[in-house]
Order: structure tokens, then C-alpha cells, then sequence
């Protein structure tokens, strides 16, 4: 994916999380609860100072430099990655607009805007950004696993090869 096209895609995811958070703010935030799917999902709006589970509450200057410089990681890995796999560059790219996303939030409101609640088992409320980056990471790791399965099976089958070519060196010397 050229530069220009990954910047239009995180930009406008960027702005997609920012217009649901605009309207969850505007409209969710006075009534507090809706039921969306009865027993399955609701949209309550939360205000998260923390991370995951809103663990590290009190520490949202922390949680902010902390999400900065991962988010900075994340594009340092997509301009230097070797591998220019596209699956690769798309889930870095979910998990960068993400990133940028909650971190908007952070600065701008020093929380982050969460509100989509799964009510059929105990889960924390997340937000659109939580989601890219969950799938981003997601994909991104069985994409990793998957790679290095084939790694070892194309390094089992290379040492193979040179055991039975071994082999046949040492068959055709003693003929």
C-alpha cells in the first residue's frame, strides 16, 4: 500500500472513531445506557482514565506517553518492516489509527471515550479504536504464528535435502 493511501485509510478511520465518540458524547452521555441487542450488547458511555479494564486510572499522564511511544514503535516497524507483506502493513495500520485515536482522547479529554458494552459475559467497555486495535494485533499474531510454521517447516525440509544430497554424495564416492 503506497504512503499516501495508508495515511487516507488511518486518517479516515481516525476520523470515523472521533465521529462516533462526537455522537456518543452528545447523545449517549446524557441518557447513560442503551440497550442495543437485549442480553447481548448494549452502548453505555464511559469515561476510562486508565488502560485495559480501566487498570492504571490514576495514571493518565502515563498511560498517554506510554500510548505515544508504542504508537511510535508501531510506525517505526511499518517504515522499517522488511517483510512487505500487505497483511502485514494493513494490521499495523489498524492498530496505528487505534492508537492515534485513544490518543486524541487522552490529550484532548484526559480519558477515553468508551461505550460499547457486551452484556453476555463479564467484559470491560471499549470503544471503535479499541477494536482496530484488538484486530490489528489479533490478525497480526496469527499471521507471525502461521509465518513461523512455515519457517520451520521450509528450514525442516531444507535440512533434508542437504542430509539426502549428503547421501548421495557419499553413495556415489564409494561406487
Amino acid at each position: 500500500m503506497s504512503i499516501i493511501l495508508s495515511v487516507i485509510f488511518v486518517l479516515s478511520l481516525v476520523g470515523i472513531d472521533q465521529i462516533i465518540k462526537y455522537f456518543v458524547i452528545e447523545y449517549l452521555k446524557p441518557v447513560g445506557v442503551v440497550e442495543f441487542i437485549e442480553g447481548f450488547i448494549r452502548f453505555r458511555y464511559v469515561e476510562n482514565t486508565g488502560a485495559v479494564f480501566g487498570s492504571f486510572s490514576t495514571h493518565t499522564a502515563l498511560l498517554t506517553v506510554i500510548s505515544v511511544v508504542l504508537l511510535g514503535v508501531t510506525i517505526y516497524f511499518l517504515v522499517s518492516q522488511k517483510n512487505k507483506s500487505k497483511l502485514v502493513t494493513f494490521t499495523l495500520l489498524l492498530m496505528i489509527a487505534g492508537g492515534i485515536g485513544n490518543i486524541i482522547d487522552r490529550i484532548r479529554l484526559h480519558y477515553v471515550v468508551d461505550y460499547i458494552e457486551p452484556t453476555f459475559v463479564n467484559f470491560a467497555v471499549f470503544n471503535f479504536a479499541d477494536c482496530l486495535i484488538t484486530v490489528g494485533a489479533f490478525v497480526l499474531m496469527i499471521y507471525l504464528i502461521v509465518d513461523i510454521i512455515k519457517d520451520g517447516k521450509n528450514s525442516k525440509s531444507i535440512n533434508e535435502n542437504e542430509f539426502l544430497k549428503e547421501e548421495t554424495v557419499a553413495e556415489n564416492e564409494t561406487d
